[in-house]
């Protein structure tokens, strides 16, 4: 293994080299795809299947769609991207070189054995009654990061969907069917059932084993683009009260429990020891809605149609 492994990173340094002096934007795009696909894999050697599962489903999956509507957007305008100069590669690469040579540095100079907190954290976590040491540590050790890693998601979507023009401002995106309909409207119909009870699994699966909210929400997210790419079903109204309780949902359910562990356990984003365990759950359920909308609503793109009537 070690010679795949070898191989693993110096295919993962050309991909990095390539997606950086690739003068094209989209095959800059898809050779970043390829990219988040095979970082994924490494972090499975690396042992880490929660974070591999993320980097699959969010790096090189929704990051690269998001990338790719923006390129067609951009030349849909016949706009392009300004021509880099030397001297600003140059400059570019000087930054990196450095901030990776700190990297570096900074792990060599580790202690020997490094410092950490997992041996605190599998002491606690018969208290969460959660069998996954990763999903304890999001939602109960730091627990405050991942509400705000959701809410920065909602913040971006409402970014884009400031962008509408006023004219059609809660109105709905215009995401084209494709223009081979045949096959991707029998996908439409025959994947999102299978989609659903992935992402499903993944979501219940995540409290004991790998899996987890944003994995759960981005294949929600794939199957219910597929239904709308493929013209079975038009996007939703900007303006619609149960898109805005889904995407609010989440955050919201977050914050309510946060406050009730005040009166309830030992303070904010506190949990009761009897209770931890369903709490979790239910905040790991309204988030991944909430991420499923947040993430197709952010491919689909800003209002482009007026609302209906």
């Amino acid at each position: 293994m070690a010679l795949f492994d070898l191989a693993l990173v110096a295919l993962l340094l050309m991909l990095a080299l390539r997606v950086v002096v690739e003068p094209d934007e989209r095959s800059a795009i898809i050779t970043f795809l390829a990219f988040g696909l095979l970082l994924g894999l490494a972090w499975v050697r690396l042992s880490a299947p929660d974070v591999a599962l993320t980097e699959i489903a969010i790096g090189g999956g929704a990051t690269g769609i998001l990338l790719l509507r923006a390129e067609a957007a951009l030349r849909g305008r016949g706009k392009q991207a300004k021509p880099v100069t030397r001297t600003g590669k140059l400059t570019v690469a000087a930054g990196c070189a450095a901030i990776s040579a700190g990297l570096g540095f900074a792990v060599l100079t580790f202690s020997t054995p490094a410092p950490t907190l997992a041996p605190a954290a599998a002491q606690a976590l018969p208290a969460t009654g959660l069998g996954n040491p990763v999903t304890a540590v999001l939602l109960a050790f730091r627990a405050l990061d991942t509400l705000l890693e959701k809410v920065v998601v909602l913040l971006a979507l409402i970014g884009v969907w400031s962008l509408a023009p006023d004219a059609v401002w809660g109105g709905a995106p215009d995401v084209k069917p494709a223009a081979v309909p045949g096959p991707l409207a029998y996908l439409g119909r025959v994947l999102p059932p299978f989609g659903v009870v992935i992402g499903v699994y993944m979501f219940w699966v995540g409290a004991d084993a790998p899996g987890g909210t944003f994995q759960a929400g981005t294949v929600l997210a794939a199957m219910w683009l597929l239904v709308m790419m493929a013209g079975l079903h038009p996007p939703p109204d900007t303006a619609r009260w149960l898109l805005r309780l889904v995407l609010a949902g989440g955050p919201i359910l977050f914050l309510a429990i946060a406050f009730l562990g005040f009166a309830f356990a030992d303070g904010f984003l506190a949990y009761p020891k009897a209770l931890a365990k369903p709490l979790i759950l239910a905040i790991e359920a309204a988030l991944t809605l909430s991420v499923a909308a947040a993430l197709a609503m952010l491919v689909a793109g800003p209002a482009r149609k007026a609302p209906a009537r």
